[in-house]
């Protein structure tokens, strides 16, 4: 590892997921804090998923055609910061409305463009990725068990001023990251434009997936927290579960070159989402059995440890280098969609049809996206994905 600077490297991916560390499990629980409804939160927690439908399409076209990745990754780090800030000036649910989509429009350009310098350092070695991305989730389990000890001494009152900190953190770190381009893969792909290369064989399919399985994650980003405090949970045993199902990844990340090595992309998506069609049933219906509830977040391992490791490899052998942040911020695009679907959904449901009803529709997302894969994506079209 002599020329691949891990170190500066691991250090982003640790400060930006300990943001969503601070988000994901409680945001909500913020936001229920200050007096909202279970519509208006699934409202606010859809709108920074809304931005990443339009974000990083924009912002990764602009890193194809000036190459400024780096660039582009520290302005939306700085600009993050700065509009996250405005939520210091009111609590009014039109101003937090603004002050999430500001926020995210600018942090949403941040990932997509970062994964093709840490890809461009990496070279040939992308089975490497999972040993860099580790420690996001490393920083997604230092946040959230400590936030989740800290709320249980503190009121929720300095949860914004605990997302600023770590929002500077993520521009300190991408001010030390030395910059580095795609390297130019020949003739590879030559002359085919990124729409063509769209309409190749399980591409669309690919997509239309990831959208699904991030529809059914909308319950658990916007609800889990308020669900299990709702079941008599505490806050610091929330933040130990959400840190459980985050050690999980980080177990499934140091195994993935190996797995990906034996089995194609096609079958790792195909369990990921299967996988995901259980958890969904066993956290609506039986998550106050504390051993089912351990069982459901472990499998986080196969929900986004398997599946987010083996879309990045579909992203980056299915598109060429001038390609790759536009593969890269697409799959952002449609994560946000099905992002923002899934906490709209579950905003409205969860008081009219419940937790186990509104989980539910989520297993059938996810199921739906293995039915999907299963017939869409054949072993004979994968020469990119194996």
């Amino acid at each position: 590892m002599t020329t691949l600077p891990y170190w500066r490297l691991s250090s982003f991916y640790l400060f930006y997921f300990a943001l969503l560390g601070a988000t994901a499990p409680f945001l909500a629980l913020y936001f229920d804090h200050l007096g909202f409804s279970s519509a208006r939160i699934g409202e606010l927690v859809a709108i920074p998923m809304l931005m990443r439908c339009v974000a990083p399409n924009l912002w990764g076209w602009l890193g194809d055609y000036t190459g400024r990745r780096l660039a582009i990754v520290r302005f939306g780090a700085v600009c993050t910061l700065a509009s996250f800030s405005l939520i210091f000036v009111s609590h009014t649910y039109a101003w937090l409305a603004l002050v999430m989509a500001l926020h995210a429009f600018f942090w949403h350009a941040v990932l997509p463009q970062f994964e093709v310098i840490t890809l461009a350092h990496l070279q040939t070695q992308t089975a490497r990725y999972s040993q860099v991305r580790l420690w996001g989730s490393i920083g997604f389990i230092l946040t959230v068990v400590i936030m989740g000890r800290l709320f249980d001494w503190l009121s929720l009152d300095i949860y914004p001023v605990v997302v600023v900190v770590i929002m500077a953190g993520i521009i300190g770190a991408s001010l030390w990251v030395p910059n580095a381009q795609p390297l130019v893969q020949g003739n590879r792909l030559a002359g085919e434009g990124f729409l063509k290369q769209l309409r190749s064989p399980g591409v669309l399919a690919f997509y239309a997936c990831v959208a699904l399985m991030q529809m059914s994650h909308g319950p658990y980003y916007t609800f889990l927290t308020l669900h299990l405090e709702q079941l008599g949970y505490s806050r610091g045993v929330i933040g130990l579960l959400w840190a459980l199902g985050v050690v999980a990844e980080v177990l499934m990340f140091l195994a993935m070159s190996r797995i990906l090595s034996r089995f194609s992309v096609r079958r790792v998506l195909l369990a990921s989402f299967l996988l995901a069609a259980l958890r969904w049933l066993l956290l609506g219906a039986f998550a106050e059995f504390f051993w089912v509830l351990l069982l459901a977040q472990v499998m986080h391992a196969a929900t986004f440890g398997s599946f987010h490791a083996a879309a990045i490899a579909f992203v980056q052998r299915s598109f060429s280098d001038k390609q790759q942040g536009q593969g890269q911020a697409l799959y952002a695009a449609l994560a946000g969609t099905g992002g923002a679907l899934g906490a709209l959904y579950s905003g409205y449901s969860w008081n009219l049809l419940g937790p186990a009803l509104t989980f539910s529709i989520a297993s059938v997302a996810a199921l739906a996206a293995a039915v999907i894969i299963g017939l869409r994506l054949h072993e004979q079209n994968q020469g990119t994905l194996q």
